[in-house]
């Protein structure tokens, strides 16, 4: 069972999730929190296995919020529009496993929820990927150094590259003409050297890294 909590501060968009993921047999709903503290304190409660976090709420916005709730132990999924693009970026960044549209339809939201439940990264490669080489442009003095890529093989650092350009793991066996299976050990590995926790961190490292180049 998949146990959710839904943070969001407008009512109406928490009581349709609500009523559409509860009416699935494999999610359960253990709360809905409308601002970020009081979602923080849902989640150190409850303990979900996943966050839906809306990004712009009173006294604590999504952004502030998301940190909070990974280091909670929670995966977190941000619900957003296309005109908060910045906020998805730095959401992502504070560890968010990946992003959806609020205007998606009912049926990819519970695929979402599945997919980031079970430790994959949701990253569409018509959206995600413009996001982030939007804001890789805009990498601001003071940020943290790039992490570095040493520690992986070449063939790890091919990997990574076609994880940052969107590609599944189905995709980039293709493209290597290697087993799927193999393409999935590689990630793992480039996941384990590199310290990171899914995919969604695997892309913004790959552009913090300079490994690909907004555009590129």
């Amino acid at each position: 069972m998949i146990r959710v909590l839904i943070v969001d501060d407008q009512d109406m968009v928490r009581e349709g999730f609500a009523a559409l993921l509860g009416a699935q047999p494999d999610i359960e709903v253990v709360g809905q929190a409308a601002d970020g503290v009081a979602g923080v304190a849902a989640a150190r409660e409850h303990r979900p296995d996943l966050v839906l976090m809306d990004v712009r709420m009173p006294r604590m916005d999504g952004l502030a919020a998301t940190p909070l709730v990974v280091a909670a132990g929670c995966r977190v999924l941000v619900l957003t529009t296309f005109d908060l693009d910045e906020y998805v970026y730095e959401a992502l960044r504070a560890g968010a496993s990946g992003f959806l549209l609020k205007d998606a339809p009912a049926a990819q939201l519970v695929h979402a929820v599945r997919v980031v439940a079970a430790g994959e990264a949701l990253l569409a490669p018509t959206i995600t990927r413009r996001l982030i080489e939007d804001f890789a442009r805009r990498r601001r003095p003071g940020q943290a150094a790039p992490p570095s890529l040493n520690g992986l093989t070449s063939r790890e650092t091919e990997v990574l590259a076609l994880i940052a350009q969107g590609l599944s793991n189905q995709e980039i066996a293709a493209d290597l003409v290697v087993a799927e299976q193999t393409v999935k050990t590689h990630v793992g590995r480039i996941l384990a050297k590199l310290g990171l926790r899914d995919r969604a961190q695997a892309v913004v490292a790959a552009y913090e890294s300079g490994l690909i180049t907004p555009g590129g």
